[in-house]
Protein backbone atom coordinates (compact mmCIF):
# COMPACT_ATOMS: atom_id res chain seq x y z
CA UNK A 1 0.00 0.00 0.00
CA UNK A 2 1.18 3.72 -0.25
CA UNK A 3 2.90 5.28 2.84
CA UNK A 4 0.59 8.06 2.40
CA UNK A 5 -2.65 5.67 3.08
CA UNK A 6 -0.64 3.91 5.98
CA UNK A 7 -2.74 6.18 8.90
CA UNK A 8 -5.22 7.20 6.99
CA UNK A 9 -7.47 10.36 7.48
CA UNK A 10 -9.10 12.56 4.81
CA UNK A 11 -9.67 16.52 4.74
CA UNK A 12 -11.75 19.24 2.93
CA UNK A 13 -11.69 22.60 2.28
CA UNK A 14 -14.78 24.39 1.01
CA UNK A 15 -15.83 28.35 0.10
CA UNK A 16 -19.17 29.81 0.71
CA UNK A 17 -20.39 33.33 0.96
CA UNK A 18 -17.72 35.64 2.77
CA UNK A 19 -16.51 32.61 4.64
CA UNK A 20 -15.14 29.01 4.34
CA UNK A 21 -14.95 25.24 5.86
CA UNK A 22 -12.31 22.78 6.91
CA UNK A 23 -13.12 19.75 8.11
CA UNK A 24 -11.59 15.92 8.78
CA UNK A 25 -11.99 12.97 10.07
CA UNK A 26 -11.10 11.46 13.23
CA UNK A 27 -9.46 8.16 12.77
CA UNK A 28 -5.86 7.44 13.21
CA UNK A 29 -4.84 3.83 12.16
CA UNK A 30 -2.09 2.04 11.75
CA UNK A 31 -3.17 0.45 8.16
CA UNK A 32 -6.72 -1.22 8.58
CA UNK A 33 -5.88 -1.36 12.37
CA UNK A 34 -7.73 1.26 14.45
CA UNK A 35 -5.57 3.54 17.30
CA UNK A 36 -7.74 6.44 18.18
CA UNK A 37 -10.77 8.48 17.35
CA UNK A 38 -10.15 11.74 18.46
CA UNK A 39 -7.32 12.58 15.90
CA UNK A 40 -6.30 16.15 15.36
CA UNK A 41 -4.73 16.90 11.33
CA UNK A 42 -6.33 20.28 11.56
CA UNK A 43 -4.80 23.28 12.94
CA UNK A 44 -4.98 26.98 13.10
CA UNK A 45 -2.41 29.11 12.26
CA UNK A 46 -4.02 32.39 12.84
CA UNK A 47 -7.43 33.62 13.49
CA UNK A 48 -8.19 33.64 10.09
CA UNK A 49 -6.05 30.32 8.49
CA UNK A 50 -6.52 26.86 9.30
CA UNK A 51 -4.22 24.24 7.92
CA UNK A 52 -5.34 20.56 7.20
CA UNK A 53 -2.66 17.74 7.16
CA UNK A 54 -3.95 14.18 6.12
CA UNK A 55 -0.78 11.88 5.54
CA UNK A 56 1.23 9.78 7.22
CA UNK A 57 1.09 10.95 11.42
CA UNK A 58 4.78 11.19 12.29
CA UNK A 59 4.40 13.94 9.12
CA UNK A 60 1.68 15.67 10.70
CA UNK A 61 3.87 16.33 13.89
CA UNK A 62 6.72 17.12 12.32
CA UNK A 63 5.25 19.75 10.15
CA UNK A 64 3.05 21.29 12.25
CA UNK A 65 5.82 22.45 14.52
CA UNK A 66 7.56 23.58 11.41
CA UNK A 67 5.25 25.79 10.49
CA UNK A 68 3.98 27.10 13.21
CA UNK A 69 7.87 28.20 13.97
CA UNK A 70 8.42 29.78 10.29
CA UNK A 71 4.66 31.67 10.71
CA UNK A 72 6.16 32.93 14.05
CA UNK A 73 9.40 33.87 12.61
CA UNK A 74 7.22 35.87 9.95
CA UNK A 75 4.87 37.91 12.21
CA UNK A 76 8.18 38.90 14.28
CA UNK A 77 10.04 39.72 11.52
CA UNK A 78 6.78 41.78 9.47
CA UNK A 79 5.18 42.67 12.59
CA UNK A 80 1.62 41.67 11.33
CA UNK A 81 0.02 38.57 10.69
CA UNK A 82 0.51 35.94 7.84
CA UNK A 83 -2.05 36.12 4.74
CA UNK A 84 -4.15 33.04 3.54
CA UNK A 85 -2.01 33.37 0.18
CA UNK A 86 1.78 34.22 1.79
CA UNK A 87 0.41 30.92 3.79
CA UNK A 88 0.08 28.92 1.16
CA UNK A 89 3.76 30.02 -0.79
CA UNK A 90 5.47 29.68 2.62
CA UNK A 91 3.93 25.84 2.79
CA UNK A 92 4.65 25.04 -0.94
CA UNK A 93 8.41 26.00 -0.75
CA UNK A 94 8.81 24.08 3.03
CA UNK A 95 8.02 20.94 1.04
CA UNK A 96 9.71 21.79 -2.14
CA UNK A 97 13.32 21.96 0.14
CA UNK A 98 12.35 18.62 0.98
CA UNK A 99 11.90 17.31 -2.61
CA UNK A 100 14.20 14.40 -2.72
CA UNK A 101 12.95 12.78 0.57
CA UNK A 102 9.18 14.13 0.79
CA UNK A 103 7.20 14.34 3.72
CA UNK A 104 3.80 12.29 3.08
CA UNK A 105 1.46 14.78 3.45
CA UNK A 106 -0.74 16.94 1.15
CA UNK A 107 -1.81 20.28 3.17
CA UNK A 108 -5.04 21.79 2.78
CA UNK A 109 -5.24 25.66 3.38
CA UNK A 110 -8.79 27.60 4.59
CA UNK A 111 -8.91 31.23 5.47
CA UNK A 112 -10.38 34.38 4.99
CA UNK A 113 -7.81 37.36 2.83
CA UNK A 114 -8.30 41.11 3.56
CA UNK A 115 -9.45 42.85 0.50
CA UNK A 116 -8.07 46.48 -0.39
CA UNK A 117 -11.41 47.80 0.55
CA UNK A 118 -11.14 46.13 4.32
CA UNK A 119 -13.46 43.19 3.54
CA UNK A 120 -12.74 39.90 3.44
CA UNK A 121 -12.85 36.95 0.73
CA UNK A 122 -12.91 33.17 1.25
CA UNK A 123 -9.21 31.64 0.25
CA UNK A 124 -8.55 27.74 -0.18
CA UNK A 125 -5.55 25.77 -1.62
CA UNK A 126 -4.22 22.44 -1.46
CA UNK A 127 -0.51 21.05 -2.23
CA UNK A 128 0.94 17.78 -2.93
CA UNK A 129 3.75 16.73 -1.20
CA UNK A 130 6.06 18.47 -2.89
CA UNK A 131 4.22 21.47 -2.55
CA UNK A 132 2.40 22.01 -5.96
CA UNK A 133 -0.16 24.25 -5.43
CA UNK A 134 -3.84 24.17 -6.45
CA UNK A 135 -6.27 27.13 -5.94
CA UNK A 136 -9.99 26.61 -6.07
CA UNK A 137 -12.77 28.63 -5.77
CA UNK A 138 -15.08 25.43 -4.97
CA UNK A 139 -13.56 23.22 -2.81
CA UNK A 140 -10.47 20.93 -2.56
CA UNK A 141 -9.85 17.41 -0.50
CA UNK A 142 -7.27 15.08 0.01
CA UNK A 143 -6.53 12.39 2.08
CA UNK A 144 -7.53 8.46 1.68
CA UNK A 145 -11.20 9.25 0.70
CA UNK A 146 -10.64 12.29 -1.70
CA UNK A 147 -12.26 10.11 -4.60
CA UNK A 148 -15.48 9.49 -2.67
CA UNK A 149 -15.30 13.28 -1.55
CA UNK A 150 -14.76 14.61 -5.05
CA UNK A 151 -17.96 13.09 -6.15
CA UNK A 152 -20.69 13.92 -3.22
CA UNK A 153 -18.73 17.63 -3.29
CA UNK A 154 -19.54 17.89 -6.59
CA UNK A 155 -23.08 16.92 -6.17
CA UNK A 156 -23.62 19.07 -2.83
CA UNK A 157 -21.44 22.24 -3.51
CA UNK A 158 -23.24 25.38 -4.39
CA UNK A 159 -21.98 28.91 -4.68
CA UNK A 160 -22.49 31.51 -2.29
CA UNK A 161 -24.20 28.69 0.72
CA UNK A 162 -24.44 31.07 3.97
CA UNK A 163 -22.51 30.05 7.16
CA UNK A 164 -24.83 27.62 8.01
CA UNK A 165 -25.34 26.09 4.57
CA UNK A 166 -22.21 25.60 4.32
CA UNK A 167 -21.42 23.58 7.33
CA UNK A 168 -24.50 21.23 6.69
CA UNK A 169 -23.09 20.94 2.82
CA UNK A 170 -19.24 20.15 4.56
CA UNK A 171 -20.25 17.81 6.83
CA UNK A 172 -23.07 15.81 4.61
CA UNK A 173 -19.86 16.02 2.30
CA UNK A 174 -17.59 14.65 4.66
CA UNK A 175 -18.98 11.88 6.46
CA UNK A 176 -21.05 10.31 3.67
CA UNK A 177 -17.46 9.94 1.60
CA UNK A 178 -15.76 8.87 4.78
CA UNK A 179 -18.76 5.95 5.13
CA UNK A 180 -17.54 4.55 2.18
CA UNK A 181 -13.93 4.06 2.89
CA UNK A 182 -12.01 2.10 5.45
CA UNK A 183 -9.35 3.97 6.50
CA UNK A 184 -11.17 7.14 6.87
CA UNK A 185 -14.28 8.38 9.23
CA UNK A 186 -15.27 7.60 13.16
CA UNK A 187 -16.20 10.78 13.61
CA UNK A 188 -14.96 14.34 12.02
CA UNK A 189 -14.34 18.31 13.19
CA UNK A 190 -15.82 21.07 11.05
CA UNK A 191 -14.67 24.78 11.24
CA UNK A 192 -16.50 27.45 9.91
CA UNK A 193 -14.41 30.71 9.76
CA UNK A 194 -16.44 34.11 8.88
CA UNK A 195 -15.24 37.37 9.64
CA UNK A 196 -16.55 37.42 13.26
CA UNK A 197 -16.05 34.13 14.59
CA UNK A 198 -14.93 30.52 14.12
CA UNK A 199 -17.83 28.18 14.40
CA UNK A 200 -16.11 24.48 15.36
CA UNK A 201 -18.25 21.56 15.78
CA UNK A 202 -17.36 17.65 16.45
CA UNK A 203 -19.73 15.48 14.24
CA UNK A 204 -20.15 11.51 15.47
CA UNK A 205 -19.93 8.96 12.84
CA UNK A 206 -20.16 5.83 11.91
CA UNK A 207 -17.62 3.35 14.32
CA UNK A 208 -17.54 0.02 12.34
Amino acid sequence: MSIMEYNGGSVIAMVGKDCVAIASDLRLGSQALGISSNYQRIFPVTDRVYVGLPGLASDVTTLRERFRYRVNMYTIKEEREIEPETFAHLVSSTLYQHRFGPYFIEPVMAGLSKTPSGGYKPFIAATDLIGCLNFAKDFVVAGTASAKLFGVAEGLWEPDLEAEDLFETISQTLLNAVDRDAYSGWGAIVHVITKDKIITRTLKGRMD
